[in-house]
């Protein structure tokens, strides 16, 4: 089965945004960083997300990453489906924080439940086709709406597709955008292009000691 195992985000200063991504939310080697200073402007046509347990562990997530020079997107709110907010880091990747609950269960805490990479997709039903074709496996499909792929227990990342103009909507921007995506799909595959542009490649294999 083919999955997602890496995502590279590509920045313009990979020192400033492994300080940023240390500091805001405590990620190691979920999130992998390469300079690139390839044209971009506008929505990127994906966010990542992170989950947690309640809303003090939002609110957390959002302080220490406005402190670290992140901007704020949509402030933490409750909603229908639970509590969350967004904020967009110093390279320009937009993040939401949000947890399915709306009271508080205990302190809050630095725990990530679940990182979560979105691909905004002109026709989900198209890509969701397409991504089945290169060996991945549907975990949740909501018609033309939504599309969860299956991970491995370890994966650091779980993939899922969302219509463009919705994600764009969901997280407070505006759907256009032009230039390049500015991320790289890690597979354990070899490498393609999905309909809207994405790129995938090998991952990186990651060495254990002897």
């Amino acid at each position: 089965m083919t999955s997602l195992a890496s995502v590279t985000l590509e920045v313009a200063d990979a020192t400033a945004a492994d300080r940023f991504y240390s500091a805001a939310f405590g990620l190691g080697s979920q999130v992998r960083l390469r300079v690139c200073e390839t044209p971009t402007a506008g929505f990127r046509g994906f966010t990542m997300s992170i989950t947690v347990s309640q809303p003090a562990d939002v609110d957390g997530f959002i302080a220490s990453a406005l402190e670290a020079g992140a901007t704020t997107l949509k402030p933490a709110s409750k909603s229908l489906w639970g509590y969350g907010g967004v904020v967009q880091a110093p390279d320009g990747t937009i993040w939401k924080l949000a947890t399915s609950s709306k009271k508080n269960t205990g302190p809050a805490t630095r725990k990530i439940d679940q990182l979560v990479l979105l691909l905004g997709v002109e026709d989900v039903k198209a890509s969701k086709q397409f991504y089945v074709e290169q060996g991945l496996s549907v975990a949740k499909s909501f018609g033309g709406k939504y599309v969860e792929f299956a991970s491995a227990d370890d994966a650091p990342v779980k993939l899922a597709l969302y219509k463009r103009r919705g994600l764009a909507k969901d997280v407070g921007v505006s759907e256009d955008g032009s230039g390049s995506h500015r991320i790289v799909l890690g597979g354990t595959t070899g490498a393609f292009t999905d309909p809207d542009g994405f790129a995938w490649e090998p991952a990186p294999v990651t060495s254990t000691p002897a």
